[in-house]
C-alpha cells in the first residue's frame, strides 16, 4: 500500500469509507424499516383487539355460540388479514375465526400465565411449514375476575417478504454503487492530480539543470494553486541564487588571478638572469603586497561565507555612536595624510543605539576607507550624526570620482568594481561595501547611496535608536 501511486491511494481510501458508510446506511435502513413494519402490525393487532374487545362486551356470548353467527353481530371478527382465538379462563378454545382452519395455535404458558396477571402478551411464532405469525393476546376480565382470553394473530409474512425485497435491493445497490464510486473516484483522482505531474515534469526538466522552466497551471487559490505558486517562487530564488554564484566565482577568480598573474611575472623576470640584491628585494616586497592583496580577499571571502551562514556571532550592547564617529574620524586623518585627504566632522549629535561595536567600527572604517581611496588628492571626507525620527543617520561624504546611476545599482554586489574604481585605486577588493550591507542588515538598519561622476559620493547608513528602558 506504501509503494501504490496516490491516485490508487486516494481511490482505495475513498471505496473503503464509502462502503463503510453504504453498510452503516443500509443496515440502518433495514434496522429502521424492520422495526417499523414490526411495530406497525402491533399496533394494527391492538386496534383490532380493542375493536373487538368493545364489541364483544355490547353482546352475550356462550361456549355454545360458533363464530359464523358470532361475527354477523360484530364484523371485526372476520377480518381477512387477522384471525381471532377466544379461550376459556382455563386456557381452553371456545371460539375461533374460520381463516385458522385447522391449524391448532394453542395459547402459550407464557401468555396464560400474564392473562392471570392482567398483562396482554405480544408473542412472534413459526410453525413447521415456515408461516411466521404475530399474536396478541388480551386478557378479559369482569369484577376482577378472568373471563376470557382474546387472542388477535396475524401473517407475518407480507413483512418478511417486504424485508427480503428491500435486503436485496440493498445487497445488489450498495457494490454498484461501490464500483460506480470507485471510478469515480479514480477519474476524479487523476484529474485533481494533474497539476502535481505538472509539477513532476518541471521538476525533472529543472533536475537536468535548465532553471529557466516554471510550472504553468491556471491561477487558483486551493492547494495545488499555492503549491505552484511556491514552487515557482523557490525555483526563481534558486535561479538567482545560481546566477550570484556563478557570477561571484567568476568575480573571485578573477580578482585572485590578477596578484598570482603578477606575482608570477615579476618572479620569473627576477630568474631569468643573476640580478642585484636590491632587485631582488623589490620583488620580494612587490610580491608581499600581492601576497597581502590576496589574503585580504580571502579574509573577506570567508567573513562573508560565515556572515551567509550565520556563524557570525553579534554581541548587542548599548553603543555611544557619536563616541565611535570621533574615534573613526582621528583614525581617518592618519589614513589620508598620504594623498592629504582631510577628514571632518560635521554635525555630530549624541546618539546611543543597540549594536554590536566591533562591527559598527568596521562598518565606518569601511565607508571612510572607501571615501578616501576615492577622494581627489587634497579633498575632504566629511562624516556626521543626526537624529531623524526614531533613527539614526549616519552619513560619510566624499569628493571623488562618483559613480553613475546605472552602476549605483550593483555597487553593493561582491566583488563589484567600476572601470574608473579600478583605474582609480587598483588595490580594492570589492567586497567593503557587501560588508557594510550584512553589518546595516543585521541591525536592522538601510545604508543608501547617492553619488554622481566626478562630484562625490554619499553614504547614508540609517540605524533604529535604542529603545527606551520602561
Amino acid at each position: 500500500m506504501s509503494q501504490a501511486s496516490i491516485r490508487v491511494r486516494l481511490t482505495l481510501w475513498y471505496g473503503t469509507a464509502l462502503a463503510l458508510i453504504l453498510i452503516l446506511f443500509a443496515g440502518t435502513i433495514y434496522f429502521v424499516m424492520s422495526r417499523g413494519l414490526r411495530d406497525q402490525v402491533d399496533a394494527s393487532l391492538e386496534e383490532a383487539a380493542s375493536a373487538a374487545i368493545r364489541t364483544l362486551g355490547e353482546h352475550r356470548f356462550g361456549p355454545f355460540l360458533i363464530f359464523e353467527d358470532l361475527s354477523q353481530n360484530f364484523p371485526e371478527l372476520a377480518l381477512l388479514d387477522k384471525f381471532f382465538q377466544i379461550f376459556g379462563p382455563a386456557g381452553q378454545v371456545t371460539i375461533q375465526s374460520a381463516n385458522i382452519k385447522s391449524r391448532e395455535i394453542p395459547l402459550s404458558q407464557t401468555a396464560f400465565q400474564a392473562s392471570l396477571k392482567g398483562q396482554s402478551t405480544f408473542e412472534s411464532v413459526r410453525f413447521d411449514e415456515g408461516v411466521p405469525f404475530r399474536l396478541l393476546s388480551v386478557p378479559i376480565r369482569h369484577t376482577e375476575r378472568l373471563v376470557s382470553i382474546l387472542r388477535v394473530g396475524t401473517s407475518l409474512y407480507p413483512t418478511e417478504r417486504m424485508l427480503k425485497r428491500l435486503l436485496l435491493a440493498l445487497v445488489i445497490a450498495s457494490p454498484l454503487a461501490i464500483i460506480i464510486s470507485l471510478l469515480g473516484g479514480w477519474f476524479l483522482a487523476g484529474r485533481a492530480l494533474m497539476p502535481v505531474n505538472v509539477i513532476t515534469c518541471a521538476a525533472q526538466r529543472i533536475a537536468d539543470g535548465d532553471l529557466t522552466q516554471r510550472i504553468t497551471s491556471p491561477r487558483s487559490t486551493d492547494e495545488i494553486g499555492r503549491l505552484a505558486s511556491v514552487f515557482n517562487d523557490m525555483i526563481a530564488r534558486l535561479e538567482v541564487s545560481f546566477r550570484q554564484i556563478r557570477q561571484f566565482s567568476a568575480d573571485a577568480s578573477h580578482e585572485l588571478r590578477t596578484p598570482l598573474t603578477i606575482t608570477k611575472g615579476e618572479t620569473e623576470l627576477a630568474l631569468r638572469r643573476p640580478r642585484e640584491a636590491e632587485d631582488y628585494r623589490q620583488v620580494l616586497e612587490s610580491n608581499l603586497e600581492e601576497i597581502d592583496r590576496m589574503s585580504r580577499i580571502v579574509d573577506e571571502l570567508l567573513f562573508l561565507s560565515r556572515a551567509d551562514l550565520g556563524e557570525i556571532k553579534m554581541t548587542m550592547t548599548p553603543i555611544s555612536l557619536d563616541s565611535l564617529v570621533r574615534e573613526v574620524q582621528l583614525q581617518a586623518t592618519i589614513l589620508g595624510q598620504d594623498r592629504q585627504i582631510e577628514t571632518v566632522l560635521g554635525a555630530v549629535e549624541p546618539i546611543v543605539v543597540d549594536g554590536d561595536e566591533l562591527r559598527l567600527r568596521e562598518l565606518l572604517l569601511n565607508l571612510v576607507d572607501n571615501a578616501i581611496k576615492y577622494s581627489h588628492p587634497t579633498s575632504q571626507v566629511e562624516l556626521s550624526l543626526r537624529q531623524v525620527e526614531a533613527q539614526a543617520e549616519l552619513k560619510v561624504c566624499d569628493h571623488g570620482i562618483g559613480v553613475s546611476s546605472l552602476e549605483q545599482q550593483r555597487i553593493f554586489d561582491r566583488f563589484y568594481r567600476t572601470d574608473t574604481a579600478r583605474a582609480h585605486a587598483s588595490k580594492g577588493t570589492g567586497l567593503g561595501l557587501a560588508i557594510c550591507q550584512w553589518i546595516v542588515d543585521v541591525h536592522q538598519g538601510a545604508i543608501h547611496m547617492q553619488s554622481s561622476p566626478d562630484t562625490g559620493s554619499c553614504f547614508t547608513v540609517l540605524l533604529p535608536l535604542r529603545a527606551p528602558v520602561s
